[in-house]
């Protein structure tokens, strides 16, 4: 069973585009490695923090969206955690509209 995952992440603002296109590119090999379809990817761009992070006031944001079986996730995320280039990250399972949540019980008229 496919579902859909959202993963954002946020990398250091000092790094160089070329940098920020290798730790893209690099994530999603891991992703499409291990079996995901990557469904988009969006760059949006060096925004203002809420909050300092690791003595950073600014970050880079990616958003990746990607369908797979969950098994993706782990690694992905292991690789960012080693990183020294991702502040932080967070991946959220999608609800496809549509389709009845996994817990929910037929209702009989």
């Amino acid at each position: 069973m496919t579902n859909l995952y959202e993963t954002m992440y946020i990398l250091r603002p000092d790094l160089g585009d070329e940098a920020v296109d290798q730790a893209i590119q690099k994530y999603q090999t891991i992703l499409r490695e291990n079996g995901a379809e990557i469904v988009e990817t969006q760059h949006r761009g060096k925004r203002r923090l809420a909050y300092e992070i690791d003595k950073q006031r600014e970050g880079i944001y990616i958003q990746m969206n990607y369908q797979g079986d969950g098994k993706q996730v782990a690694p992905m995320e292991r690789a960012m955690r080693l990183s020294d280039e991702v502040i932080r990250y967070l991946t959220v399972r999608q609800e496809v509209k549509g389709t009845p949540p996994a817990d929910a019980e037929a209702v009989e008229a």
